[in-house]
């Protein structure tokens, strides 16, 4: 008697998991279906049509690069513009296929201001010797390259917090002997032994402007001067 009032609560058990399985499948179907679609449209409306194929971004053409070009030469390789971009050639008719001519180079051999690296702010720029850290860089739209667009390099430290050099060498001439220079720079503790040292009888306060004017004295966050 038990087992058959089991068995019926068992198959509205599995009809019910069978029906949410169903209509998850059929959601999951219609997202597969339509997001496409959506970012084809998107990524087209990054890339302008209509203009010469040489002239549309990297991101918006797939090229056959081969590496087998001489460095800093001019090379021409056969490209294509991706699906959804239309652009013409040089007669003035809309075209896929299309050739390019760039300097045979990789990326991360490109001249710095062709890309864009990360910034750090955990490192010294006054340390000696100088700190270097590890910077993601990434190629600008309009420029086109051998390899990956996006690669890691090893950078100096050169980054600001805002101090100026002729604030700090101003404030060390007309109030070093209060410490404002190091007060201003973050550095408390020598801003303090100035100011109940009277900046050292004067030989500190001489000594900073000499230092600070060299800029061997620079801000307590380890930032550059600007």
């Amino acid at each position: 008697m038990a087992c058959q009032q089991w068995r019926p609560d068992r198959g509205r058990l599995f009809k019910s998991y069978g029906i949410g399985l169903l209509l998850y499948t059929d959601l999951f179907l219609q997202c597969v279906n339509v997001s496409p679609a959506d970012n084809e449209e998107g990524y087209a409306s990054k890339c302008p049509s209509g203009g010469p194929c040489n002239r549309l971004p990297a991101d918006c053409i797939q090229c056959n690069y081969l590496h087998n070009c001489t460095y800093g030469k001019p090379a021409s390789f056969s490209c294509k513009a991706k699906k959804g971009i239309h652009c013409v050639g040089e007669s003035g008719q809309q075209q896929r296929n299309f050739s390019l001519s760039i300097t045979c180079q990789f990326c991360w051999q490109l001249d710095p201001t062709q890309y864009r690296c990360s910034n750090s702010t955990s490192c010294m720029t006054v340390a000696c010797p100088r700190q270097r850290y590890n910077a993601t860089c990434d190629v600008m739209e309009h420029v086109h390259c051998l390899g990956k667009r996006h690669f890691q390099k090893r950078l100096y430290c050169n980054w600001t917090g805002g101090y100026k050099w002729s604030t700090a060498l101003a404030l060390s001439i007309t109030l070093g002997g209060f410490g404002a220079d190091r007060f201003y720079l973050g550095q408390w503790r020598e801003g303090l032994g100035k100011l109940f040292s009277f900046g050292g009888l004067g030989i500190w306060t001489l000594i900073d402007v000499l230092l600070i004017a060299v800029g061997y004295v620079g801000p307590a966050d380890g930032s550059l001067y600007i």
